[in-house]
């Protein structure tokens, strides 16, 4: 699976790419995150194993509060699933 965490319009040209590469990515899933709302990275994060997920924080400053928040909570899921700080670097 595939996390991307962008903000708003910034998901737009991400969107496509796994429309356009369907015939080459057998098996894999992408997901999107691009607002605040907590239930649906929760949602997502339901779905995704911890050990097969890689997580794509999109932003052109890093300093977006949203982001910031979304990439934040994907950290500290996978830090729970992991136990390992380690495993950051892996995802």
């Amino acid at each position: 699976d595939v996390v991307h965490i962008p903000l708003g319009g910034s998901v737009l040209g991400p969107l496509m790419v796994p429309e356009a590469l369907k015939p080459y990515g057998k098996g894999l899933h992408s997901h999107f995150v691009s607002n605040i709302d907590g239930t649906h990275m929760a949602e997502v994060l339901k779905s995704v194993c911890y050990e097969t997920t890689l997580f794509i924080i999109a932003s052109k400053t890093f300093t977006t509060q949203e982001t910031i928040t979304n990439a934040t909570s994907a950290k500290a899921w996978l830090l729970d699933h992991a136990k390992d700080d380690d495993a950051v670097a892996k995802h």
